[in-house]
């Protein structure tokens, strides 16, 4: 799977999303949120709701984004 460059703001329109998902739900849910670094520069997202959410950021140590 090739993946594309992700910026934080559809990292967070994603995690948003899911939790509305969740909150919805009738019944038991979990959202889990794994970040690791990759090469300079870039961080590897992944998101755990049922099914796995991968986003590549790019990454710099003075701020984020």
């Amino acid at each position: 799977m090739i993946k594309k460059i992700s910026t934080n703001k559809e990292v967070k329109a994603k995690i948003s999303e899911l939790y509305d998902e969740v909150f919805k739900h009738d019944g038991y849910g979990e959202i889990k949120v794994d970040i690791r670094i990759l090469r300079r520069g870039q961080k590897e997202v992944i998101i755990h709701c049922g099914k796995q959410y991968r986003f590549v950021v790019g990454f710099n140590a003075e701020g984020g984004r």
